[in-house]
């Protein structure tokens, strides 16, 4: 299914052991039969080769999707124009 679970021969194929709960592992056994992988180690090698090449947040902005979130529940959020009219913007497009 992927390059994840290849070896082209250079590398030496180790086994790593981990602990998740019962309850994330049978999350983890519904995504990958449900994606077509052939077996759940598949599924967790291109996973984790997916996070390492292409990560999609790093902390800060992890951090910084969150505060907005709870800026958002909280409604602490301003209009379109508000944002314009504070940081000196206008709308149109160039």
């Amino acid at each position: 299914m992927s390059e994840a679970a290849t070896n082209n021969g250079d590398d030496e194929i180790v086994t790593v052991n981990f602990k998740v709960t019962r309850s994330f592992l049978d999350e983890i056994e519904d995504t990958w039969q449900g994606r077509g992988f052939n077996s759940r180690s598949e599924f967790i090698r291109y996973t984790l080769r997916d996070a390492v090449e292409h990560p999609t947040f790093d902390r800060d902005e992890l951090v910084a999707l969150l505060q907005a979130e709870e800026d958002f529940r909280e409604k602490r959020t301003m209009s379109a124009e508000e944002a314009r009219e504070r940081f000196g913007t206008d709308d149109t497009n160039e």
